[in-house]
């Protein structure tokens, strides 16, 4: 299989999730299944641990040891998002999860396979889907939106400083010819780039690829049914890789929605699922850093279930 995907924070987040041997788990970006298969050895007969990928290779790397091994394994070939609609149809219901991890972003094997098309590093099919069987391509969203969405795209999922100056070029080289291959956009960008070319290469990149994927619309699925599935005392541990994700799983963290806007009950009592494990979120050390470049940007953040979700009043008469 060769090096698939090398798990950032790994230690950091098996503390986090505090595995009893017994425990029912799901890592719902199975990938490489580097986390998969250390939570695995940690878990007893009696455990259990679902895996979530929407990816053909991840479920290919499932397929042998150790989890073709383990009674307790189940590979889920599903986007994270559908997480409490699969594990229903397992037998696992509301408030009988102990632990879920999350790994976001995209894996180390996508980039580096040209014919998937996330990465500006090889010419090849402008693709981007995680998924092979949805429908629209990368290719297809360059050639088919307005140029007010796309402007909108690289702004907010991208952060691109001349959004609007690309969108315009995008639609310019729609009129000669149609967006196919990786090097058609990076040509486009090349005209227009400021600032840092590779940088600037990777912002729209990343852009794309979450409009393709409605990665942020899925993990704030994917915070939702993890909230409802697990057990007080359960923890909730994601992994993120840019400030859009993360900003979303600090949010859900604090006060249960993606928006940060604490909710209140009929009597001014706030909500909350979540105690914090993680007040600031973990970094990779210089040391992981060096091992793996690309955990650079990484940032770990960590919940506990509540039992109770009401606090203290506010502003009490």
């Amino acid at each position: 299989m060769g090096m698939y995907h090398v798990p950032a924070l790994m230690e950091e987040a098996l503390t986090a999730l505090q595995l009893r041997p017994d425990g029912v788990y799901v890592d719902a970006t199975f990938g490489g299944g580097g986390h998969a298969r250390a939570i695995l050895a940690c878990l007893s007969e009696k455990g259990r641990l679902f895996a979530l990928d929407q990816d053909e290779q991840a479920e290919q790397n499932a397929q042998g040891a150790p989890f073709s091994e383990h009674a307790g394994f189940q590979f889920v070939r599903a986007n994270f998002r559908h997480l409490k609609q699969h594990l229903r149809a397992w037998g696992v219901s509301a408030g009988c999860v102990d632990g879920i991890l999350a790994d976001l972003g995209v894996s180390s094997h996508q980039l580096d396979t040209p014919h998937r098309g996330f990465s500006f590093r090889f010419d090849g099919p402008l693709d981007m889907r995680m998924n092979p069987n949805e429908e629209r391509t990368a290719a297809e969203w360059l050639n088919e939106s307005t140029e007010e969405m796309l402007q909108a795209i690289f702004s907010q999922y991208g952060e691109v400083r001349n959004a609007r100056t690309l969108a315009h070029a995008c639609v310019q080289f729609r009129e000669v010819g149609a967006f196919r291959t990786t090097a058609d956009l990076v040509q486009v960008c090349e005209r227009v780039a400021i600032g840092d070319r590779m940088r600037y290469l990777a912002q729209v990149f990343q852009a794309l690829r979450i409009a393709v994927n409605d990665e942020l619309g899925a993990l704030k699925d994917f915070l939702r049914d993890a909230t409802e599935l697990l057990a007080p005392g359960g923890r909730l541990v994601v992994i993120s890789y840019h400030s859009l994700e993360d900003r979303i799983v600090k949010n859900w963290l604090k006060t249960g929605n993606a928006d940060g806007v604490p909710e209140r009950d009929f009597y001014g009592h706030i909500r909350r699922p979540f105690a914090l494990v993680t007040r600031k979120p973990i970094e990779p050390s210089e040391a992981e850093i060096c091992q793996n470049p690309r955990a650079r940007s990484a940032k770990m953040r960590a919940g506990e279930r509540l039992a109770e979700t009401v606090i203290h009043p506010v502003n009490p008469t």
